[in-house]
């Protein structure tokens, strides 16, 4: 029997084209470190929003 593991989030799959030459620079920054190009697009797309949403208030504030 297959079991999720309790902190497994709900995903789904997305097809992206990427810049050839973006993911061989990603794929040379990853060497050695305990980090899948998936989780560093993860991680960079969830950066961006942070980001984006800092900036959305800051001109709402302004």
């Amino acid at each position: 029997m297959f079991r999720l593991k309790p902190d497994r989030k709900e995903t789904e799959n997305k097809s992206i084209r990427f810049p050839i030459d973006l993911i061989n620079r990603i794929e040379k920054i990853l060497v050695g470190k305990n980090i899948s190009f998936t989780a560093f697009v993860i991680q960079a797309c969830e950066y961006a929003l942070a980001n984006m949403e800092v900036e959305e208030k800051k001109k709402v504030n302004s």
